[in-house]
């Protein structure tokens, strides 16, 4: 018993003593000026294609997103009611774009792309059917942050609106990301 008490003694004193808090002090921050030149940097500025694309993408989601809240409507491609496929194709075609109507037809068309690379204006394709063979939705990205990414698309059950791929449906219903624009 008393050889436990030294041991605990003594190891109170060996680790206890050097808990005290030491006072840093820091030395005062040393600034750097760097004197700019009379120069004139050139602005990188995007190729004119690009920039152009750019703007076709953000005026076709922005058409897209114009049709919120519609209702669905098998084979509907007004503001009375739409399908995932109406909605595209009256997205695409109000911006100059002729596009087939029908989301199998849509899913043959551009440029397929791994999820990592899909940008705004991509489309999305899904297999939602239990016993269907062939693409059956259609959705258009809206949005990438990371590795969510948000695309505007007609539900049967809630009608256009915005979803993310990241929900446990889409995600698992999702088929392929295909580059129109």
């Amino acid at each position: 018993m008393l050889k436990r008490a030294l041991y605990f003694l003594s190891f109170l004193i060996l680790f206890g003593c050097g808990s005290a808090k030491k006072k840093r002090t820091y030395r005062t921050p040393i600034t750097v000026s760097v004197e700019g030149s009379s120069e004139e940097t050139p602005t990188l500025e995007k190729p004119k294609k690009e920039k152009k694309k750019n703007s076709k993408v953000e005026d076709v989601i922005a058409t897209a997103m114009t049709f919120s809240g519609t209702r669905y409507k098998f084979g509907g491609t007004t503001r009375k009611g739409m399908d995932c496929s109406g909605l595209l194709y009256v997205s695409l075609k109000e911006n100059d774009i002729t596009f087939p109507r029908v989301s199998y037809q849509m899913a043959e068309e551009g440029k397929r792309i791994k999820v990592g690379q899909v940008q705004k204006g991509d489309l999305l394709f899904f297999k939602t059917s239990k016993s269907g063979k062939r693409v059956n939705h259609v959705g258009l990205v809206v949005d990438v942050r990371g590795d969510d990414i948000k695309f505007i698309h007609s539900s049967t059950s809630r009608g256009v609106i915005v979803s993310s791929l990241r929900e446990g449906y889409w995600n698992y219903a999702f088929v392929k990301a295909m580059r129109i624009l």
